[in-house]
């Protein structure tokens, strides 16, 4: 099967194909556009409502072909009390989330709320959900525990909150890992292997 990521951002596109290979597509390559309220109450909700619009656009005589991937994943800062959150992409909204700020906005936005606070702990979470034909399901929800820097670094890797995510082990941002590394350690890349394991047992039961 072919895995069908409800996504048309080539950064998941390069981190999904580093896990799951070049069988990794997007909506796009099969001339499937879609756009989803991300209106669940928790990420494991929003990643179902994404990875259900998809496999709806897809004819069903052809879904026996794929097995779509859908995730929802945001950073958690303790400070914050527990923000961004679900509204990580969202964040800082002048107009309810029609209307993004940019990632560095975003992250500059964070740096801002937490000026003069000592507590930096924050970590990101990533949900992956996987719809298998004949109605079978593989949800994985796993953690990256680190800290907000003082200032965002200038690592050219990674997206989104990574030039300000500090990885502990390491002692630098998720934005300065190789992009290897980032793999081995991250949220994304945890339930990405887990999920890539579950997918290899359910391939093998028969139909």
């Amino acid at each position: 099967m072919q895995i069908l990521i409800a996504s048309n951002n080539e950064h998941k596109l390069i981190e999904y194909r580093q896990i799951f290979g070049q069988r990794v597509i997007t909506p796009e390559a099969l001339g499937i556009s879609f756009e989803v309220a991300e209106t669940g109450a928790t990420f494991v909700e929003n990643a179902l409502l994404k990875a259900e619009a998809v496999l709806a656009l897809i004819p069903h005589e052809s879904r026996a072909s794929y097995a779509v991937l859908a995730d929802d994943s945001g950073i958690c800062i303790d400070a914050l009390d527990g923000r961004p959150g679900l509204y990580s992409a969202r964040y800082g909204s002048p107009d309810g989330g029609r209307t993004e700020l940019s990632a560095a906005e975003r992250n500059r936005l964070v740096l801002r709320e937490l000026e003069g606070i000592q507590d930096r702990n924050a970590h990101f979470i990533c949900t992956i959900a996987l719809l298998l034909p004949g109605d079978r399901r593989i949800i994985v929800q796993e953690a990256w525990h680190g800290l907000i820097a003082d200032s965002e670094s200038a690592g050219t890797h990674g997206f989104g909150y990574d030039p300000i995510f500090v990885v502990p082990s390491e002692g630098i941002t998720a934005s300065e890992l190789s992009p290897d590394k980032k793999n081995r350690l991250s949220h994304r890349g945890r339930a990405s292997r887990v999920v890539r394991e579950a997918l290899a047992r359910a391939e093998a039961l028969p139909r």
